[in-house]
């Protein structure tokens, strides 16, 4: 009995695979594209001499930068530094107001407690004590 399992699964050659809607075979399709594309971009991106050629429809040739555009990146580096420098010192700013504000917020709800503590006090004191 085992014998005859064993012939009908390998005298199929095929793999049976269930059928996909027309959705499914974009999101595939799309995944597939977008994960060459991504690659092609990181290639493209890197500052190394590449040369694409997609299946001889176009080519594309990338070469390292020169001297010149080697000192605009040094200097978009340096603009862009400055730039972070003067928002981290705004975020400290507004970080130290924020602290500020919070410790004259809760200095007033435990003066507002000790406060409301005396009065409950000195309401019992009136309860407690005979009237005339």
């Amino acid at each position: 009995m085992s014998d005859e399992t064993v012939e009908t699964v390998t005298d199929d050659p095929f793999i049976e695979v269930e059928p996909m809607s027309v959705d499914q075979l974009a999101g595939a399709f799309v995944m597939i594209a977008g994960a060459i594309g991504s690659l092609l971009l990181v290639i493209w991106q890197s500052k190394c001499h590449c040369k694409m050629n997609l299946c001889y429809i176009f080519s594309c040739e990338r070469r390292p930068p020169n001297e010149e555009e080697m000192k605009s990146l040094k200097q978009q580096a340096k603009d862009m530094k400055k730039k972070t420098d003067k928002m981290v010192k705004k975020e400290e700013k507004i970080l130290k107001k924020e602290d500020e504000i919070l410790d004259e917020v809760e200095s007033q709800k435990s003066l507002s407690r000790s406060n409301s503590d005396a009065k409950v006090e000195l309401e019992t004191i009136n309860l407690d004590s005979p009237k005339p």
